[in-house]
């Protein structure tokens, strides 16, 4: 054998370099296993988020008002699971659930503090920590490439993509639907017929069967129509006039019951309270009266406005009726007082749109014109109000969804938009267009699914907006005003 390379191997043995260069700090190299001479690392305990870098979420979040497409929450929502099951497999997150995964990242650190000076003990160790290892995470039977909790991870609930269409699925013609924002022209019964007034007739449309009938037509008396509402039970209609008076008809038999006189000027809103009507016109009067006793009989008259009445609604328990006026203020009555038991003039134009929530007692939603645009909220039982949206636009009309905590706007001046909102958070769920002119009509269906939108573009267009099922997610407090009927 070579002299200098026996020195060198003998060199290399007693842990010297081979070359005479100093070693200042001797590593040892591994301890081999006494089985045998070959050794394979087991990485089951190692920190793998060191060696994989997971890729981050690019996305842009959107804002709370704007609108998300099905599709993008779809591949969002896959994006998101496959990001957890990641998570779970690499770095024993433990996420069994999707609504624990954002929690999870939003409490994720960033990469660069991740290897902590406690996690890099284990970098250049071979030997697996019992403790690293989760037993409950893995069974010897199991025949899954993933861990029993990125199973649960995958066999958790997904939410459903809320997909609402962007064009209607009928749209009637409508001529000489007037463009005027006062007029309250278009309603839908509990039976399923529309009644829409068009110039001096009132025509009928059934939903169940597309058939068109004309109730009357006030050319007779040279007069027009101002305003459609009808009963609860959905056997009357009662029509205002330009002239002042509102005529009651019977549907069924095709027939006027009584004319109720007693406004100097049209009425341009009704609004049905069991047996008793209650009407507003441009003589700032608010009329209620029974159409079952004979039309002599004396009514209550509300004065409270200084401008035409445009907005009437009563409440879901038939207690409180809600009056917007042309002079921006919006008034609260009860039963038994002439006098409005509460005032608000926070909106800085007419107020029309008007809409009790059937889900929250006392929960009233009002909306402005076009100098105000905003949607507010009011908490009726104790005066205050609650929230207020810039819709950006002149607010025509406002509905809330009977299965769900949702309610729909119709606008005028400038967008000519419908929008859906998720409430009390104010997202805007949908926004639909299509009308040409300002969607100042608006009814909702008896099934609470289907809307109607009416516009001087003389058209009717009916949309899938809502849907049957009720919100999972209903306040049980015994704290909340707003669920218990007092």
């Amino acid at each position: 054998m070579d002299p200098d390379y026996e020195k060198r191997l003998f060199r290399q043995q007693n842990g010297q370099s081979p070359y005479g260069s100093p070693m200042q700090s001797p590593v040892a190299s591994p301890v081999k296993d006494k089985y045998g001479d070959r050794f394979i690392p087991s990485r089951a305990g190692a920190n793998w988020h060191i060696s994989f870098n997971m890729p981050q979420d690019t996305g842009k979040t959107q804002s709370p008002g704007q609108t998300r497409k099905a599709k993008e929450a779809n591949d969002n929502q896959k994006d998101m699971t496959y990001s957890c099951l990641l998570r779970n497999e690499l770095l024993g997150a433990g996420i069994e659930d999707l609504k624990v995964s954002t929690v999870f990242q939003e409490q994720q650190p960033d990469e660069r503090k991740i290897l902590a000076p406690k996690d890099t003990k284990n970098l250049f160790q071979y030997r697996v920590s019992r403790k690293d290892v989760d037993s409950s995470d893995s069974s010897p039977y199991s025949l899954s490439p993933v861990g029993t909790k990125s199973q649960k991870l995958l066999r958790s609930p997904r939410k459903t993509v809320r997909k609402i269409s962007k064009i209607p699925f009928k749209v009637l013609d409508a001529p000489e639907l007037q463009d005027d924002f006062y007029l309250n022209l278009v309603d839908w019964s509990s039976t399923n017929i529309l009644s829409v007034g068009l110039g001096t007739c009132v025509y009928l449309w059934s939903a169940c069967t597309s058939q068109v009938t004309r109730l009357c037509d006030l050319a007779v008396d040279q007069d027009s129509v101002t305003s459609v509402a009808w009963s609860e039970r959905g056997n009357s209609v009662a029509v205002g006039t330009h002239k002042g008076f509102v005529q009651i008809w019977d549907v069924s038999a095709n027939k006027k019951i009584s004319t109720l006189e007693g406004h100097s000027a049209r009425v341009g809103a009704l609004a049905w309270n069991a047996d008793m009507l209650s009407s507003g016109s441009r003589d700032r009067l608010i009329l209620q009266r029974d159409v079952r006793t004979p039309p002599s009989i004396t009514e209550r008259r509300l004065a409270g406005h200084r401008q035409e009445v445009c907005g009437l609604k009563w409440s879901p328990d038939h207690q409180h009726l809600a009056s917007g006026g042309n002079d921006n203020k919006l008034f609260v009555w009860n039963m038994n007082s002439t006098s409005p038991v509460q005032t608000y003039t926070e909106h800085l134009a007419a107020v029309k749109a008007i809409a009790w929530s059937p889900h929250q007692h006392g929960l009233l939603a009002s909306g402005g014109g076009t100098a105000d645009r905003c949607i507010r909220f009011w908490n009726t039982l104790t005066g205050q109000p609650l929230q207020c949206v810039d819709t950006g636009s002149q607010v025509c009309n406002l509905a809330w969804s009977k299965h769900a905590n949702e309610l729909v706007s119709t606008h005028g001046y400038s967008q000519n938009q419908i929008l859906v909102w998720k409430y009390p958070s104010l997202v805007q769920i949908a926004k639909l267009t299509g009308h040409t002119y300002r969607v100042l009509y608006l009814a909702i269906s008896p099934d609470g699914e289907a809307i109607v939108t009416g516009a001087g573009d003389e058209t009717l267009r009916f949309w899938n907006v809502f849907s049957k099922t009720r919100s999972p997610k209903e306040s049980k407090s015994e704290l909340n005003l707003f669920t218990k009927i007092r």
